[in-house]
C-alpha cells in the first residue's frame, strides 16, 4: 500500500506481470516454440481488442484461439465460418413464443467471451459484416433491439490468405475493427520435433487448466486502462500514425482508431514487464501488429515489393523519439 492508502502501482504491476506469465506459461503447453506470437496475443485479449490470425492452413492459428480460450474461465464458442453461414447463425434470431405470445431473443455464438471466428475469409461479405457491430459496439442489434454481448469480450478470428481458393477479403472496414493482425510462422525444428514426440494437440488443449478466472482478466483489463502515460508519448503515437497518412505508397492511411489501439496495447505490454509506466519502446514494440494490417497500399508499391510492413518501419525510423517519456 502506499503511503495515502492506495495500491502501490508497482507492486500491482509485478502482480500483473506473474499472472501475465502464467497465462502465456499455460498457453505454449500447446502452442511450442512461438512465445512471441502467443504473448502478442495475450496483449491483445487484455487490451479488449480483436485477434486476426493469419496464416497458411496447419501451422497452429486455431490451435493458439483455443489454447487461449481454456486458459481462461470463461465462455468461449467456436463459429466455423463456411460460404452458407448465414448472419443469423452468428448473431441469433428472434422465435415467436406462442404461450408468452411474444418474440423471444435466442443469441447466438456470438454471445460469448471470447469468440472464434474459424477461416473468417470463407464467410460471404454478408456475413463477415455481422461482426462489425458488435466488434466494435460489443452489442449485437436484432430487430432493432440492442443485446449486449458479456464483459470481456473478444473476437478471434483466424483466416488463409486471401490468394486461395474460397476465401473473400476482409473489408478495410473490419480490418480495423482487430487490434492486431499476427502471422504464427512454421515452428522450428525443436519446436515441430517436440510435436511429434509428445501427445496429440487435441488430447493436450482438453486437459489443459484455466490460471485465471473471469474476474481475475477483468481485473488485469482494468488496471492496464489506467496505466500511466506520459504526454510525449500521446504525441509521439499521434505522429506514428499519422506518418501513414499521405504517404506516396498507401492509398489508405491508418484512422485514430489506430492511435487509441497502439496505446491501448502498450500499456498492457508495460504492465507484462512488472511497469507502472508506458515507455516509447512499448509503442515500438507492437507498431507493426497493430498498424500494418489498416494500411492499403497503392498497386505500384506492391510491384516494386513494397508492403504496409515497410510503411510502418519507415514511421519509426522517422519519428523521433520522446526523450523523457517516463515518469
Amino acid at each position: 500500500m502506499t503511503e495515502n492508502g492506495g495500491v502501490d502501482p508497482d507492486a500491482a504491476a509485478g502482480r500483473f506481470a506473474q499472472m501475465f506469465a502464467a497465462l502465456a506459461g499455460n498457453v505454449e503447453r500447446v502452442v511450442r516454440g512461438k512465445r512471441d506470437r502467443v504473448e502478442l496475443a495475450l496483449t491483445c485479449l487484455l487490451a479488449e481488442g480483436h485477434l486476426l490470425v493469419e496464416d497458411v492452413p496447419g501451422v497452429g492459428k486455431t490451435t493458439l484461439a483455443r489454447a487461449i480460450s481454456a486458459s481462461v474461465e470463461a465462455e468461449w464458442a467456436r463459429i466455423q465460418f463456411t460460404p452458407d453461414l448465414l448472419p443469423s447463425d452468428i448473431t441469433g434470431v428472434s422465435i415467436f413464443n406462442q404461450g408468452k405470445n411474444a418474440f423471444e431473443f435466442h443469441p447466438g455464438p456470438i454471445f460469448a467471451n471470447i469468440a472464434v471466428a474459424d477461416e473468417i475469409n470463407r464467410g460471404s461479405p454478408k456475413t463477415q459484416s455481422a461482426l462489425l457491430e458488435v466488434m466494435e459496439e460489443r452489442r449485437v442489434t436484432v430487430e432493432g433491439r440492442p443485446h449486449p454481448v458479456p464483459r470481456p469480450f473478444m473476437v478471434v478470428a483466424t483466416q488463409n490468405p486471401v490468394d486461395m481458393d474460397g476465401t473473400y477479403p476482409l473489408p478495410e472496414a473490419q480490418l480495423d475493427r482487430f487490434l492486431m493482425r499476427i502471422s504464427m510462422g512454421y515452428p522450428d525444428h525443436r519446436a515441430e520435433v517436440a510435436m511429434l514426440a509428445g501427445a496429440p494437440t487435441g488430447a493436450m488443449l482438453d486437459r489443459l487448466p484455466p490460471v485465471l478466472g473471469r474476474d481475475d482478466l477483468a481485473r488485469m483489463i482494468d488496471f492496464a486502462r489506467r496505466l500511466h502515460v506520459a504526454p510525449p508519448l500521446h504525441e509521439y503515437v499521434v505522429r506514428l500514425v499519422a506518418a501513414t497518412r499521405g504517404h506516396p505508397d498507401l492509398r489508405l492511411g491508418a484512422s485514430p482508431r489506430a492511435s487509441i489501439a497502439l496505446l491501448g496495447a502498450a500499456r498492457v505490454r508495460a504492465a507484462a514487464a512488472g511497469r507502472s509506466y508506458v515507455v516509447p519502446e512499448d509503442v515500438k514494440a507492437l507498431a507493426v501488429a497493430v498498424v500494418a494490417h489498416r494500411l492499403v497500399v497503392t498497386p505500384e508499391a506492391e510491384l516494386r515489393g513494397s508492403g504496409a510492413a515497410d510503411v510502418v518501419a519507415e514511421a519509426l525510423a522517422n519519428v523521433p523519439t520522446p526523450q523523457a517519456a517516463g515518469v
